[in-house]
C-alpha cells in the first residue's frame, strides 16, 4: 500500500514540477503513513527543492519533542529525509488562533497537487469527527476531538491513557483538503473497516466525515483486505485489486 502511493503520489509531484515549476503537498501521519512516507522519500527524481509541504492537523497543547507530536512524527519521517523548499508545520505548543491564520495564509495562495490522508475509525477526515464541517471555507480549524477519536490515539499507542490525549486540535478543514488535485487515502487494518465500508456504501454525510470523498474525481483509496472485510460483496468485486 505504501508503495503504491507513494509511487503515484511522486509521479504527481514530478509533473507538477514540469508544468509549474513547484509543487504542493499535503502531508498526514499516523500509522497508515509509516510506509507511504517511507516509500515516498526513496523515490527517484523528485526535485524536492520545488516542493512545498503542508501539515494536516496537530493535537494543541504538545510540543514537538511530546511523542506523539505529529510535528516531531513529520520532521523524523519526512521533512528531515528529503531537501524540501518548504514544509509549513503547525505546532501545537504555540497560540492556536495565530498559528491557523499563518497556515491559512499560506496555503491560501496556492493550488495543491497533492495530499496524502487517511480515515479515523470513526470516519473522521483530518482531525473533523463527526459531524464534520462540510461547509466552511476556512483553510484550518480549531476543533474538539470526540471520545473514539481520542480513544483511537490510546490504542495505537500514541498516549498511555485516554486522560493524556488532549481534547482539542487544529485540523485543515474538509473543503480545504477537497480543493487538492489527487488525494491519496490509505486505510490499512480491520479496526477500521466499519469507517472505509460507510465511506464507501453509506450515503454522503457530515456523520461520516471521510464519505465526502465520493465527491472528488481525484481521489484514491487504498485499502488491504483487513480494512475492505465489511464492504458488501457487490461493490468489493468492483474494487481494483493490485500486489
Amino acid at each position: 500500500m505504501g508503495r503504491y502511493t507513494a509511487e503515484h503520489a511522486a509521479q504527481d509531484l514530478r509533473d507538477a514540477i514540469e508544468k509549474n515549476g513547484a509543487a504542493y503537498l499535503i502531508v498526514a501521519t499516523g500509522a497508515s503513513q509509516f510506509q507511504v512516507l517511507a516509500h515516498l522519500v526513496a523515490q527517484d527524481d523528485i526535485d524536492w527543492s520545488r516542493v512545498h509541504g503542508f501539515h494536516l492537523d496537530e493535537y494543541i497543547g504538545i510540543g514537538r519533542d511530546h511523542p506523539a507530536s505529529f510535528c516531531g512524527y513529520l520532521q523524523e519521517r519526512f521533512v528531515d529525509k528529503v531537501p524540501l523548499a518548504s514544509f509549513h508545520y503547525l505546532a501545537g505548543d504555540t497560540d492556536a488562533t495565530e498559528t491557523v491564520h499563518r497556515a491559512a495564509t499560506k496555503i491560501s495562495s496556492v493550488t495543491v497537487d497533492v495530499a496524502l490522508v487517511g480515515i479515523g475509525e470513526n470516519g473522521h477526515l483530518a482531525f473533523n469527527d463527526p459531524p464534520a464541517d462540510f461547509e466552511t471555507d476556512s483553510p484550518y480549524l480549531i476543533v474538539e476531538l470526540d471520545h473514539e477519536c481520542r480513544m483511537q490515539q490510546v490504542g495505537e499507542g500514541w498516549f498511555g491513557s485516554l486522560d493524556e490525549v488532549p481534547t482539542h486540535a487544529i485540523s485543515m478543514s474538509v473543503r480545504q483538503i477537497l480543493k487538492t488535485k489527487n488525494i491519496y487515502c490509505s486505510v490499512p487494518d480491520e479496526r477500521k473497516a466499519a469507517a472505509v465500508r460507510d465511506t464507501l456504501c453509506g450515503p454522503i454525510t457530515p456523520d461520516v466525515p471521510a464519505s465526502i470523498l465520493r465527491n472528488h474525481s481525484g481521489t484514491t483509496l487504498i485499502i488491504d483486505d483487513a480494512a475492505a472485510s465489511k464492504i458488501p460483496e457487490d461493490v468489493h468485486a468492483t474494487l481494483e485489486r493490485f500486489e
